[in-house]
This record gives structure tokens, sequence and C-alpha cells, in this order.
């Protein structure tokens, strides 16, 4: 009962201190209680599962069979490419369950209080509201292409776009409880919808949707181009590791690791599975020449009750997982600024992420967007993994995250050479490693252990190196001081 009214009077206080409405998730940057890590398993199996059950993930399945991979191999780069990329995104997920922080504020214990605002986090806005705006516009393509059927007329679709977003971007606003509530009805009905949606392609009148053409499909070169392959395995990657500043974020409700490691895991590598596979199947279906299953069975549908059934399965398909992309980008907006509490951020962030989506060109260069995003997010996962694990043995000085006469203020609040390594990992991605060596997973190589070895030899010469980069004690926190 004291644990209860101790929270409810730090939500009070967070509430007035930001001007947030009542009903809302009231945490931002601030640790949240022990008390409020009651989160299980599969809660956050459902969260993470719901994110991987995405447009983005069934279209690059089907990207890659369109790019010449055959259905086995498209499924193959895009399960390989999350796992490799979960391992880290894992790592950084304890930060959240340990400390209870969002994890954008846990980088500032490695690129320094300003530093971590000015990189990190400025660079997973900007992913957050790209990541948004490509979701909607895939889900809008769909749902133009079953209106379009439904009631034979072709609506805009800048502007299912921007309604569809302005839709998804409630839950998010409201914050974690919503979140979790709707990934809890979604998912059961997600996964029907995709047995549904997989019977039917397999059902089609035309022999090559048969499950035996469609797994003899050859694609280029046997169907197993390794320079191909590299490609859509690294931009599965890159998508993931974007996320590798957030994952403490979906985690820090969290009751134990355990329930963590399980929870994400799991659905990592059955979403990826699920999702992939549908992606492949309808490209290798029709002979690598449509990527968007949805916009391919509303063509050859003549059901309406087909076309509406995946209408719904759009809505919540898009709606679960953007309210992740909005959730994560206020999160890290209100690390940039602290004054603006977690509801407002999320607002700003779902203003820009709805003004995206009406841009229909951030689905049609996906490829290079999303390798952009990763030339950024490898050298950043590689500092914070290298330093997080190997230097400072998972052990952070959690008040001194929110105070610059702290151990993190590091030069200025910048840890340069933090920022310098990340530079270095850029220009390495960009210039140096060749894209048959897996760019993402070499950037990750050289920027942590470059950044680790510079580190050891710096903090032998200078007391703030050591201080910022050494093991802290951790030191329980329910809220930072202001």
């Amino acid at each position: 009962m004291a644990d209860a009214t101790f929270d409810t009077a730090i939500e009070h206080s967070l509430q007035k201190r930001y001007h947030q409405p009542s009903g809302v998730e009231q945490f931002g940057i601030e640790a949240i209680p022990e008390s409020k890590k009651t989160v299980r398993w599969y809660d956050l199996f459902a969260i993470i599962l719901n994110f991987l059950i995405s447009p983005s993930t069934i279209l690059r399945g089907g990207l890659g069979v369109a790019a010449g991979l055959s259905f086995q191999a498209s499924v193959a780069a895009e399960c390989s490419g999350i796992v490799v990329a979960a391992v880290f995104y894992v790592i950084m997920a304890t930060v959240g369950v340990d400390y209870g922080i969002p994890g954008q504020v846990a980088t500032r214990a490695i690129y320094g209080l300003r530093g971590s605002k000015m990189i990190p986090s400025f660079l997973r806005s900007i992913a957050s509201c790209y990541w948004f705006a490509f979701q909607t516009v895939i889900g809008a393509t769909a749902i133009c292409a079953v209106l379009d059927k439904l009631t034979g007329s072709k609506p805009s679709l800048i502007v299912v776009s921007v309604l569809f977003g302005i839709i998804q971007s409630f839950v998010a606003i409201v914050g974690y409880e919503s979140l979790k509530q709707l990934s809890r009805v979604a998912l059961p009905v997600k996964l029907l919808m995709f047995a549904y949606l997989f019977v039917l392609l397999a059902n089609h009148d035309d022999p090559n949707f048969a499950p035996n053409a469609v797994f003899a499909f050859a694609g280029k070169n046997g169907g197993w181009d390794w320079v191909i392959f590299v490609a859509w395995f690294n931009a599965a990657a890159a998508g993931w590791l974007t996320m590798i500043t957030d994952s403490a974020d979906f985690c820090r409700y969290s009751r134990s690791r355990m329930d963590m490691w399980i929870g994400t895991v799991s659905a990592s590598a059955v979403g990826t599975m699920i999702s992939g596979s549908l992606g492949a199947y309808a490209a290798a279906a029709t002979l690598g020449k449509t990527a968007n299953p949805f916009v391919l069975i509303a063509g050859v549908s003549t059901s309406w009750v087909t076309l509406a059934l995946i209408l719904v399965f759009i809505a919540l398909d898009n709606w679960t997982i953007n309210v992740l992309n909005l959730y994560t980008g206020g999160l890290s907006i209100s690390n940039m600024f602290e004054k603006l509490g977690r509801f407002w951020t999320t607002l700003i962030a779902s203003v820009f992420g709805i003004a995206l989506s009406a841009i229909p060109d951030v689905l049609n260069s996906y490829l290079q967007y999303a390798t952009l995003l990763g030339n950024f997010f490898s050298p950043i996962a590689g500092v914070l993994v290298f330093d997080y694990i190997v230097l400072k043995k998972t052990k952070l000085d959690v008040p001194a995250l929110f105070s610059m006469e702290g151990r993190y203020r590091y030069w200025g609040g910048f840890n340069l050479v933090a920022v310098a390594w990340t530079v270095l990992g850029f220009l390495f991605y960009m210039f140096c490693v060749p894209a048959t060596y897996i760019p993402t997973v070499c950037t990750i190589l050289f920027s942590g252990i470059g950044y680790t070895l510079t580190v050891m030899a710096i903090s032998g010469r200078s007391r703030i190196m050591q201080l910022g980069s050494e093991p802290a004690e951790p030191v329980p926190m329910a809220v930072a001081a202001d």
C-alpha cells in the first residue's frame, strides 16, 4: 500500500512538472520505481512479435525474392539478419530491466550528457519518424488497393496515409499501458489472419501459387546469390539496429532479465519467420513481380469478406507497430529536451511522422534509406555494446546520468572518444568494408573494438576518461532529480 501511495505521488509530481494530462503515462526519461516492474515475458513477446509481424518485414521478404533470391534464401536472409542484430539489441535491453531507465538516457553514460542528445537521440528521432512513415505508406498502399476493389474508385494515397497516421498516433501518446493492452488484443487476430492469408495464397488457381511451385522458384543464380543475400541480410540487421538505443524502453517495466530474454528472443525468431515467409511467398508465386502480398491478394480476390479482413489486419498491424515507433521517438525527443514531458514529445514525434507519411518516396527508396540508417546505427551499436559490456561491465551510476557534475560529464558533456569512433565507424561503413562482407556486423566490431582499445589507452592518462568508463556500483533510484 505504501509503494502504491508513493508511486502515485511520483506520478502526480511528474504530471504537474510537465503539465501532462491525467490518464497517460507520466514517466519519460525518469527511472521507474521497482514496484512498477511487473511485465512478464508473454507481454514482451506480444509487443515484439506485433512489431515484427509488420509491413516492413513482410515487404523485405518479398523484395528479397524480387531482387533475385529464392523463397528459402530470402527468408534465411531476413531471419539471420534479425537474429544477429537481436544479440546486440538484447544486451542494451538489460539496461531497462536493471535500472528502469529508457535507452536514450543510458546512452548518456557512453556519449556524455550532451553527446547523447546530439548523436543517438537526434538520429533515433529521425529514424522513428521515418519508420512510422514507411509503415504507414505501406499500409495505406494496401488500403487503397482494397478500397479500389470494394468501391471501384481509387482514393488518394497521400490522403489515406495522413488519415491513417493520425489514427495510429493515439495509443502511443497515451503510453506503455495502452501499448501493452493493444498488443494482447491484436496478436491473436494477426496470427489468425496470417494463417488465413497463407491458405488463400496457397489455394489460388494459378499453379505458380502452389507451395511446391513457390519452394521450387529458382530466382537468380539458383536463388542463393551471395551479393543479393548479403544486401538483404544487411537491410534486415540495419533496420533492427536502429532500435538498439530504444530496446530498454520496451523492457524497463519487465519483472526480470529472464522475462526480457525469453520474450524478446523468441518473438524475434518467430515474428521474422512468419512475416518474411508471407512476403517471400507472394513474390515467389508471382515470379518476383509483386512483393506486397496485401496488394496482390486485393488484386486477385473477389470476396468482400477477404477484402474486409485485410483492412482489419492492416489497421491492427500498422497500429501495433507504429505505436512503438512513436513511443520510442517521443522518448528520444524527451532526452534531447528534458523540460518537455513524454506526452508532449510523443505528440511532436507524431506530427513529424504524419507529415512524412505524405511523401510516397519513403516507400520507393527503402533499401537506400535502410542502408543509410545502418551506416549511422552500426557504429553507435558497436560503441554502446562494447562500452556497456567490456568497460562498464553493465554497472551504471544512475544519478550521474542526470547531473553535469557526475562522472558522465566527460569533456563539456561529450565523450569525444565515442564521438570520434562513431564518425570513424560511419566512414568505415561507407568507404572501406566491401558489400559482400556484411557491412553492419563488420562496422559494429570495428567501432566497438577500436573504441574499447582507445579508451583503455587513454584512461591511464586521463582521470576524466577513467571515471566515465569504469564500472560503478548501481544505485537504486525511483525518479531522477530535477
